[in-house]
């Protein structure tokens, strides 16, 4: 009967294993995929700064960079899985939210660029509006709650 369930803990402990490897494998697909549009956007940004192509420079630049760093972060938050002190479950919806507001953050500021809009703030102007409600929305408020479940997670002990 002991044997019986030992195995049991022992497949148990293996599949919560894979689910922790999955999740790893889910943001390092991730954050290559992410640094390769950052690549590719410096196309973008040359065309900018070259007046080929007519948006914000300094906008352009700012998704190529965005993209670049948000996949260090994602590749760091891979790094950190096996330390977290969330279940498998908890370690994938944390790299959700760590995944979808940095492809965001790339995705809006290169939008931004073309629009030619700062989006920092609501000013009456339904392009700057638009993007800055895409920021709130989609970067800000889920980078904020990414970063504090992961300074969470690393200090909480998994039960």
């Amino acid at each position: 009967m002991k044997i019986k369930q030992t195995s049991v803990m022992v497949d148990e402990q293996d599949k919560a294993l894979k689910l922790y490897e999955d999740t790893q494998t889910l943001l390092a697909r991730a954050g290559a995929i992410l640094i390769l549009l950052g690549l590719l956007t410096g196309g973008y940004v040359s065309s900018a700064m070259t007046g080929a192509l007519p948006v914000d420079a300094g906008a352009a630049l700012a998704s190529h960079l965005n993209a670049i760093l948000g996949g260090f972060w994602i590749f760091a938050v891979a790094w950190s899985v096996p330390r977290l002190g969330y279940g498998p479950t908890g370690a994938r919806r944390l790299a959700w939210l760590v995944i979808v507001p940095n492809f965001a953050n790339w995705f809006v500021t290169a939008i931004k660029a073309g629009w030619k809009v700062k989006g920092i703030a609501a000013i009456g102007e339904w392009k700057n509006d638009a993007i800055f409600g895409l920021l709130i929305a989609l970067v800000v408020i889920p980078s904020l709650a990414a970063a504090g479940a992961w300074v969470w997670g690393l200090f909480r002990r998994r039960t």
